[in-house]
């Protein structure tokens, strides 16, 4: 989120309108209000495993901040048909693997056990099929010998704050061409 914020300046066609978040306390709230960005909790815990009671109060912040598109991140939450569908096309999503390899959970753990020699991560567009969505963009990294699930996550983080914010920009300037980054370490 941090990264994002931080790309929207200058020249860049977006700004942040809140930052939303489904966990009270969580890191990125106070960051956003440090930076004098709205910020706003709808606990998916308060409504008890209603998942459309949740969506229709993330929807109704949201639909109150007016954004044109919803960037998600660290939001691990399954989003409905219902949901995805109102938003379609302007909400994206960062995910720890080189779709449509590894949807879901434990995406470093699953590259090493597969012996996989390269992984990496992608933006996509949300839609009802996780992590299923129009893949907009790319990072990839060479998996090292000794890499253990901590040491790939932390590179493939690195690799997520270069390619989301990059992804953001062009698909805010109405450009889908996929963005594509590697790293040879």
């Amino acid at each position: 989120m941090v990264s994002l914020v931080e790309s929207m300046t200058g020249d860049h066609p977006a700004r942040p309108v809140l930052v939303l978040s489904n966990i009270a306390g969580a890191g990125g709230l106070a960051r956003a209000a440090e930076r004098g960005i709205p910020t706003a909790t709808v606990q998916h815990t308060d409504f008890g495993g209603d998942r459309g009671a949740f969506e229709a109060a993330l929807d109704e912040v949201l639909a109150e901040a007016a954004p044109d598109i919803i960037c998600l991140a660290g939001f691990m939450r399954v989003l409905t048909a219902g949901f995805t569908g109102k938003w379609a096309g302007r909400m994206l999503n960062i995910h720890p693997s080189l779709l449509p390899k590894y949807r879901g959970l434990h995406t470093h753990r699953r590259a090493l056990e597969a012996g996989d020699h390269e992984h990496g991560c992608s933006v996509h567009e949300v839609t009802a099929e996780l992590d299923g969505g129009p893949v907009l963009g790319q990072a990839r990294l060479p998996v090292l010998p000794d890499d253990t699930e901590e040491t790939l996550a932390a590179r493939v983080l690195e690799m997520e704050h270069r390619l989301y914010p990059e992804v953001l920009r062009r698909y805010a300037a109405d450009d889908r061409t996929p963005v594509v980054m590697s790293s040879s370490s």
